[in-house]
């Protein structure tokens, strides 16, 4: 008799079946204020892309997909049920068919939906910029230069449940499509977003539309993908600072030795060996050794003053805020799970997902200025679970505050991160740096 294996499940990758998360008034009202405005920015878009009204018009999809995400709604049929009994955030109970909900959201243009993420994002980042809660020591330092620190990097969405269309019969695995996200590492606000039907080829085909908004004062941490001689040349010309973790064996001639010790390197270099390959202009090249090895990270600042090793390397590990992000939207706020195989559908998902993210940050930040933490203190996470606390209190009139002043009262939430050994370690691993620097 033939043995069965046992089925591996990715819970992470998986259709949700929990209940919906019960409404509030107060969160309703919240997200209504700050996307209400740019749902009215896109009329003109709806009209001149000749679409008429009707009952499941621009703000109604909009109301339906958010609350399918931010109350966790684990199906297209279960959200007609809410829909038709109580209404959903400014649109009032309706009656309508899954089939017709599931063919608007195959049809309705995805176009809109990104108009209404870029109309937001600035108020946002406006938000953001009037909090005096407290910025990391590096990303006050390194701002005095570049006014924009900027993360960016690319994700892969995940693998299709439902195939439709041609996809129907390909037997093979068929992934979402890509994303690419550029991150503010001081707000961790994402700032732009482009998104590609096609999952198969690597970051830099986006590299066109990533130097359309790269401006002089802008200071980007790079991940590895973005290798390239060519790149970085196109950075220091347009006066663009970056920091990238740098190949262990590269070709290089060391034009000036700034620092050299039993931990601590510091190089200006000229990368490229061959004429047909050259970098044309000097980077510089930090190395710092962790145990028994050396880090190297790569940069056009070639001045330490403006920016000095353990600031470097402080503001590369920063660059993992940009995973959190594809972390948070996947796991916490369902975009593993692709509701629908139809390209347009799965658009519509991704940007109101990562519009909920930017709200969800917006919150966090606004804890922060509560506790007078800095934002990378707050964990989303609980932040985002503590709403069903908050929502609780809310139903039985035991609060009548913003979620952000009720959730910065409660000292049982975990909100802020705890302390962890690793990160006293690296903290101290920056100080000796430091010091040796005399910095």
């Amino acid at each position: 008799m033939a043995r069965r294996r046992p089925v591996v499940l990715s819970r992470d990758h998986a259709r949700p079946r929990t209940r919906p998360a019960p409404a509030n008034e107060a969160i309703d009202a919240h997200l209504a204020g700050l996307i209400q405005p740019a749902i009215l920015a896109q009329d003109e878009a709806y009209r001149r892309l000749g679409l008429r009204d009707r009952v499941l018009a621009l703000p109604a999809m909009v109301a339906i997909v958010l609350t399918i995400i931010w109350r966790q709604v684990p199906a297209v049929g279960e959200m007609v049920r809410i829909l038709e009994r109580e209404g959903v955030l400014w649109t009032p109970a309706i009656r309508v068919s899954q089939q017709a909900l599931s063919l608007r959201l195959r049809s309705l243009p995805e176009s809109l939906f990104a108009g209404i993420w870029t109309s937001l994002a600035p108020t946002l980042q406006a938000r953001a910029a009037a909090r005096t809660r407290p910025l990391p020591p590096v990303v006050a330092r390194v701002q005095a230069h570049y006014p924009r620190i900027w993360a960016i990097d690319g994700s892969t969405l995940e693998e299709l449940f439902k195939k439709v269309g041609l996809l129907r019969p390909d037997p093979a695995k068929v992934l979402g499509g890509a994303l690419e996200a550029v991150l503010d590492v001081a707000t961790r606000l994402p700032v732009h977003l482009w998104l590609e039907a096609d999952p198969v080829g690597n970051d830099l085909r986006f590299l066109d539309r990533i130097k359309a908004v790269l401006g002089p004062g802008t200071l980007v941490v790079l991940d590895a993908a973005y290798w390239a001689f060519p790149f970085f040349d196109w950075l220091t010309e347009h006066g663009v600072g970056f920091v990238i973790r740098a190949r262990t064996v590269r070709a290089e001639t060391v034009v000036r030795v700034l620092h050299e010790s039993p931990s601590v390197r510091d190089r200006i270099v000229q990368l490229g060996a061959y004429r047909s390959n050259p970098c044309t202009h000097p980077t510089r090249v930090v190395e710092v050794k962790v145990g028994k090895t050396w880090r190297p990270y790569l940069t056009n600042v070639l001045d330490p003053a403006v920016l000095s090793v353990a600031d470097a390397v402080d503001l590369y590990d920063r660059r993992w805020k940009i995973e959190e992000a594809f972390l948070v939207t996947k796991r916490l706020l369902g975009l593993s799970y692709l509701w629908s195989g139809a390209a347009n559908a799965i658009a519509l998902q991704v940007w109101s997902t990562w519009l909920l993210y930017a709200v969800l940050v917006d919150l966090s930040d606004a804890v922060a200025e509560e506790l007078g933490q800095p934002l990378d203190a707050m964990s989303l996470e609980m932040t985002f679970r503590g709403l069903y606390h908050y929502t609780s209190a809310f139903a039985r009139r035991l609060t009548a505050a913003d979620p952000a002043a009720w959730l910065a009262a409660q000292d049982d939430l975990g909100l802020v991160k705890r302390r962890r050994k690793s990160r006293e370690r690296q903290r101290a691993a920056l100080d000796t740096w430091r010091q040796e620097l005399n910095l």
